[in-house]
């Protein structure tokens, strides 16, 4: 999407709001009164307005409206995470005796999901290259939902949108993705023919690591699925305070997205020259025809170092960059994969989807791209004189 659109859509579209605040004040209430008996036993029988911050909140809304703007959607729903947003969206059309298509390498709690919850509910789980047209088409047939993420979780492998959503209409199939790496800024599916579109807006779109949430956009009926079916009762709401945030973040996309495209690319071609590093997992490096949906890029990839790296010695040297989670905040971030041999190994993703133990995933943060550069070299250096003396 062009910065200048995104724009307009996040400032010159905005409503009007109350006693011409600039920004959207925070509803900070559980819920709505009634003037009447008669006002509240027309809700009963149908009447949409608000009742219940449960339910709908004029804050969370503004925060919903600006994101489906962004996708070119009909509609949303904000949740209280990410996971929230995927689960309720992906119960909505699935149950016991359907079939769910998905790819590999997907994000690790969506994957633990479909395996502890969804499973045990007599519900088929099919993982399938989402890079190969083929293999996903051969898996299609009778399935309910064909759930997507372009780029991959931790591999950064990439999809051909329009080709899975052609695939997926010739059979019915929903389509739903994860979105939050490239946000509505650099990859828009709705455009591509995907249904629903998900983020976890903890993410890029909140921006500032102060905030967890999730939302779902798409088509308006499908979206009045995921209302009537699971989002009241799995309670996970998104809170007036966290959209307040939330839109905060919003507001700041177009400056900060840039940064993390060009610091990320700048940090992915030096450590793919690096000589310690054997591979750097970065959309930008793949000729794969999904980089077409791609308009830019996020500053989250993945890079793999050699045997001569002592790689807890490289995560405990590092200064500027702090071992986390998460991603999408203004500070660089960094989660060694090897850190994950203690899980318990099943439901494991990592093992699962053979995550290799020299991975390493990076989120490259607003800090100077030189500074971060520096704190890598040294690290890598340190870790290599670590590697090769325990080598000895």
């Amino acid at each position: 999407m062009d910065l200048t659109e995104a724009h307009r859509l996040l400032f010159c579209d905005e409503p009007a709001y109350p006693l011409n605040a600039a920004a959207p004040p925070i509803f900070q209430t559980s819920l709505f009164t009634f003037d009447s008996y008669q006002d509240m036993a027309a809700v009963y029988a149908g009447e949409q307005r608000l009742v219940y911050t449960r339910g709908d909140n004029p804050t969370v809304q503004v925060f919903e409206e600006l994101v489906a703007r962004l996708e070119g959607a009909d509609a949303g729903r904000g949740f209280a995470s990410g996971m929230a947003a995927i689960t309720a969206t992906v119960m909505a059309f699935v149950s016991g005796g359907d079939r769910l298509v998905t790819v590999c390498n997907v994000y690790g709690d969506a994957y633990k999901m479909f395996e502890k919850l969804l499973r045990p509910a007599g519900v088929t789980i099919d993982y399938v290259d989402g890079s190969d047209p083929e293999a996903v088409a051969r898996a299609l047939p009778g399935a309910k939902m064909l759930y997507v993420e372009t780029p991959t979780t931790l591999t950064f492998e990439l999809q051909h949108l329009p080709t899975l959503a052609a695939l997926a209409q010739q059979h019915g199939v929903v389509t739903a993705i994860d979105n939050s790496w490239a946000t509505p800024l650099y990859q828009n599916p709705i455009a591509h023919g995907i249904d629903l579109v998900i983020h976890a807006a903890s993410k890029y779109l909140g921006g500032y690591s102060d905030t967890v949430a999730g939302v779902v956009v798409g088509r308006q009926d499908l979206i009045d699925r995921i209302n009537g079916r699971t989002y009241p009762y799995l309670g996970a709401k998104l809170s007036p305070f966290d959209a307040f945030l939330l839109v905060r973040g919003l507001r700041s996309l177009t400056l900060r997205m840039p940064v993390h495209m060009s610091s990320g690319m700048t940090i992915a071609r030096r450590l793919r020259d690096h000589p310690e590093v054997t591979s750097v997992l970065h959309p930008a490096f793949s000729s794969h025809p999904g980089r077409e949906t791609l308009t830019g890029y996020g500053g989250v990839f993945s890079f793999l170092v050699s045997d001569a790296i002592d790689v807890p010695a490289f995560a405990d040297a590092l200064r500027l960059i702090r071992l986390g989670v998460s991603w999408g905040g203004p500070e660089s971030l960094l989660v060694p994969l090897s850190v994950t041999a203690g899980m318990p190994p099943a439901p494991n993703p990592f093992v699962h989807f053979g995550i290799s133990d020299r991975m390493i995933r990076l989120n490259v943060g607003l800090e100077p791209v030189d500074a971060i550069w520096s704190d890598l070299e040294q690290a890598l250096e340190h870790a290599a004189k670590s590697g090769n003396r325990f080598s000895q």
